[in-house]
């Protein structure tokens, strides 16, 4: 089956697109120092819930020493704490505190407030429904 040179543009120009606007979504979280690794440790804490710093490891794809130093520093910063496996005494969860889940929420906050600003000074409403619509379909191609 051949692919046609609109499918081939439209899966360019959402590539490119997708990541400029990551990008920009990245940089207006707010930094307080963290490495980008560390802002994927929190990212999947509040994601996934409670895990061993083997299991982040794994996940991250990082050397275990490499998860004890970063998780050493969210510990620092109040963003993450380690209690007891309840299931395997031996073993401690870390886990996302209240000062953690706030950090992301806020930072999650001013993405949004960004690109609804940035959306509502760019665009006018029916482009603004052109995008709703289009993000809809770019949705159903993701779906198996």
């Amino acid at each position: 089956m051949e692919i046609s040179e609109s499918a081939v543009q439209a899966a360019g120009d959402v590539r490119v697109v997708i990541g400029r606007l990551r990008r920009r979504l990245r940089e207006l979280a707010e930094t307080e120092g963290l490495t980008p690794s560390q802002q994927s440790v929190v990212s999947r804490l509040d994601k996934q819930g409670a895990a061993s710093a083997s299991d982040l490891a794994a996940a991250e794809r990082v050397r275990p020493q490499s998860m004890a130093a970063t998780v050493a520093v969210l510990m620092e910063l109040g963003f993450v704490e380690r209690t007891p496996d309840p299931e395997d005494g031996r073993r401690q969860l870390i886990s996302l505190t209240a000062a953690g889940r706030k950090r992301l929420q806020g930072d999650r906050q001013a993405r949004q407030e960004w690109l609804a600003k940035a959306l509502q000074d760019k665009c006018t409403e029916a482009q603004r429904q052109t995008i709703i619509e289009a993000l809809a379909l770019l949705d159903a191609v993701t779906q198996p």
